[in-house]
């Protein structure tokens, strides 16, 4: 599949590194050039590049090099769409920013395209309605890093086209992750996963401001009781900055 993804920063590079192992031939484009230097050196030597997963055995030299080779990085926008049968938007969580991006992909992708965001919260009919395709928008939710996390949050409406979901939960399932649908909701902020982990994260920072114990303590209580990767905090700072050693 020809995949276009919007935004080159943690999520996004991380994104079309898994897409372009899975097979995919991928475009991931961003308005820096500084980002699109920093994105290329973390797919290639980052903690979750492929020079250390070769190194560690988790993929074969040869299978790294292609999925390189079918990777490319710019700062065309247009050209990153103009035939992509698949576009996934990881800009900023802002949302006049992704209807303005939507808007623009709906007027420059082909007409068969699926635009898919990668939001962590918006409503999926906000951004559907930017567009004169509304069956073939949808929420494509990922975890970071997204090159190890198995998470697949796919929103849908009623007026997600079924062969949209289809194809996405398949591609999704083909880049080793465990895609679940769920229906868009605008109530509340975060689909599933972020309406849940929202209300942990409050009542953590309650028990921070209550002093009862520190960010460290309830990281570590976290991971140590649920065996979570890692805990609450640092989901938080990863999240933003991205996973280094």
């Amino acid at each position: 599949m020809r995949i276009a993804v919007i935004g080159a920063g943690v999520m996004g590079s991380g994104i079309a590194q898994v897409l372009a192992q899975a097979g995919n031939e991928v475009h991931c484009t961003d308005l820096e050039n500084e980002v699109i230097d920093k994105a290329i050196a973390g797919v290639a030597d980052g903690r979750y590049g492929f020079e250390r997963a070769v190194s560690r055995g988790k993929i074969e030299r040869a299978d790294a090099d292609a999925a390189l080779a079918r990777l490319t990085f710019s700062t065309n926008f247009e050209e990153a769409v103009s035939d992509a049968e698949l576009i996934v938007e990881c800009v900023p969580e802002r949302l006049a920013l992704k209807v303005k991006v939507f808007r623009d992909l709906d007027r420059l992708a082909p007409d068969d395209a699926i635009l898919a965001s990668n939001s962590s919260g918006f409503p999926l009919a906000a951004l559907a309605a930017a567009t004169d395709r509304p069956g073939n928008v949808i929420i494509w939710h990922w975890a970071s890093p997204p090159v190890v996390m198995k998470f697949a949050e796919i929103v849908v409406t009623e007026e997600t086209h079924t062969d949209v979901i289809e194809r996405v939960t398949a591609l999704a399932s083909a880049c080793g992750k465990n895609p679940v649908v769920v229906k868009d909701h605008s109530m509340a902020w975060g689909y599933v996963a972020n309406r849940v982990y929202a209300a942990m994260i409050k009542e953590a920072s309650q028990v921070v401001s209550e002093g009862v114990a520190s960010q460290e303590d309830v990281n570590r209580l976290m991971v140590d009781c649920f065996g979570w990767p890692v805990g609450p905090f640092a989901m938080i700072k990863g999240a933003q900055t991205g996973w280094k050693d």
